[in-house]
């Protein structure tokens, strides 16, 4: 008899306690939080990272001998407009979001050669201007070595922008510019050079076509002049034919005066965070920008910089 009695007591404090859980999990607050978090994720503010190795980011990339031979690696280095930030988040290789540091651009096209691009300090920058601007999703997808002719529908590294940037979308992201920096291996030679306004014109024309959006802005960067030991004859006709696009939201900026390392192509980490700041004041005064404008490095920042 006192067996059933306690079997009894311990089925209904069973009983109490799943209904204690099932109102905690029902109850407003709780309700609340997951509502929150959803809120959250739809706000994201994304920014797409596209073009060659200056926006993968070889600041502070060194050489170092390791097992013998000569290989590229990043010194470690990160300044302070580089440092995470909670507001601000990643879109992995494995194509989800995570708290962004850097390097940004790991894992997309390189490992240990991987050092700093514009991203990070661009997006605190926005942050910094901005303290209500929300979370910035950055979705790195430049590629180190490609061509221009490697931007199009069909190619590896275009496909992987426009579907990692669908990704971003799908999971409740706002797509809010394309930062973009290439050129680089079109001034080396080959043919790339000749056909460049046309076919940069058509890889911003195919890709606001693939993501429906006819107005994306695209921040163009205009690639500076190398220096020794980087051979780059066809500096000028590419700098020209970047200079020379004439479409409704892309807004070009000027790279002519950054400080390239020593390998005569890749900015240093200071010059990263200036373009990064440049980026950033260009996004924010978006709607003062015409196709025609050019943002300028000198007009940015003070003509004593590098005194």
């Amino acid at each position: 008899m006192l067996k059933h009695k306690n079997d009894e007591i311990i089925l209904i404090l069973t009983f109490l306690l799943l209904v204690s859980n099932l109102c905690w999990l029902m109850s407003p607050k709780r309700v609340k939080e997951c509502n929150t978090t959803n809120s959250v994720m739809k706000k994201v503010q994304v920014f797409l990272l596209a073009g060659q190795s200056n926006m993968a980011g070889r600041g502070g990339v060194i050489k170092k001998i390791v097992g013998g031979n000569v290989t590229k690696v990043w010194n470690g280095f990160v300044p302070k407009e580089c440092k995470p930030n909670h507001k601000i988040i990643r879109l992995n290789v494995a194509q989800k979001w995570e708290e962004a540091h850097e390097p940004l651009n790991y894992g997309i096209d390189c490992l240990t050669s991987c050092g700093l691009g514009p991203g990070m300090a661009f997006a605190n920058e926005i942050l910094k201007k901005d303290s209500n601007f929300g979370v910035i999703g950055l979705v790195p997808c430049a590629r180190g070595g490609t061509s221009l002719d490697k931007w199009r529908i069909g190619t590896h590294p275009y496909d992987e922008l426009v579907k990692r940037a669908k990704i971003a979308e799908k999971s409740g992201g706002i797509i809010r510019g394309l930062l973009w920096y290439h050129g680089e291996s079109d001034v080396k030679g080959g043919n790339g050079y000749k056909d460049y306004k046309i076919n940069l014109e058509k890889f911003i024309h195919d890709l606001r076509s693939d993501l429906n959006s006819s107005n994306l802005p695209i921040f163009q960067v205009i690639i500076p002049y190398p220096k020794k030991p980087f051979k780059g004859p066809y500096i000028e006709e590419v700098r020209a034919a970047q200079l020379a696009i004439n479409i409704s939201n892309v807004i070009k900026i000027d790279a002519k005066g950054l400080e390239v390392g020593s390998d005569g192509i890749h900015l240093t980490t200071s010059s990263q965070v200036q373009l990064a700041h440049m980026f950033a004041h260009a996004f924010l005064s978006l709607n003062n920008f015409t196709s025609s404008n050019t943002y300028n490095f000198f007009n940015f920042f003070p003509s004593n910089i590098f005194s």
